[in-house]
């Protein structure tokens, strides 16, 4: 972007907390002479037990695979992106690896972007524009983090065009203690206020005709 975003159980959690512990008191169990006893008294008896414990089964298992498989599904559908911290302390996730050219310092390349506050405000968008930034990368013409999640370096491997990446910047490679889009002292004025980590998803279309 060039310059001018209490402690909760799981439901998995709260499943395997409800279970029983080990060692602890379990209910008296009835004695299999007991159940006979109850089955030939009431021939149903013994198929409705069956029945429901297979129901009880069946719920169990996809009440597990359901929790279990939130993680892979929230990565197919791009929602959770596992970040990596670079030394500068900027993170970064590659939601898509592009196939094109690497993006090199001094090219004038394209890429839309969408930027959002930690809270998730979306304060600009490329995309509305339906039209995508166009700059110099890596010679400061965009604020750092932004440099270094597309040229790369420090740990941070060089976007490739038509890659998709979401960068976690903190205030020193974003907008720092001024913020931005200020229309008075109070930082509450600002679009983006003073010290503010900012979370940017990227997409470098790829180099720009000069």
């Amino acid at each position: 972007m060039a310059r001018p975003s209490t402690s909760t159980t799981s439901p998995l959690s709260r499943l395997l907390l409800s279970l029983p512990k080990p060692g602890a008191a379990r209910p008296p169990r009835a004695s299999p002479t007991a159940a006979c006893a109850d089955a030939s008294r009431n021939p149903d008896a013994g198929l409705v037990l069956r029945r429901r414990e297979a129901a009880a089964a069946v719920l169990s298992a996809a009440v597990l695979s359901r929790f279990l498989m939130l993680p892979a599904a929230a990565a197919a559908d791009g929602g959770e992106c596992p970040l990596e911290v670079a030394p500068s302390g900027l993170a970064f996730c590659d939601r898509v690896v592009g196939t094109g050219a690497a993006a090199q310092q001094g090219q004038l390349i394209k890429a839309h972007y969408t930027g959002r506050l930690e809270d998730g405000t979306v304060f600009d968008s490329s995309y509305k524009r339906g039209k995508p930034l166009t700059f110099r990368v890596g010679v400061g013409e965009v604020i750092k983090g932004w440099d270094q999640g597309i040229v790369g370096g420090e740990g941070i491997p060089p976007m490739l065009a038509g890659g998709k990446r979401t960068l976690k910047l903190p205030p020193t490679l974003a907008y720092g203690e001024k913020g931005a889009g200020c229309r008075g002292w109070e930082p509450t004025s600002c679009v983006i206020p003073p010290n503010s980590t900012l979370l940017f998803d990227v997409e470098y279309v790829g180099r720009a005709i000069s």
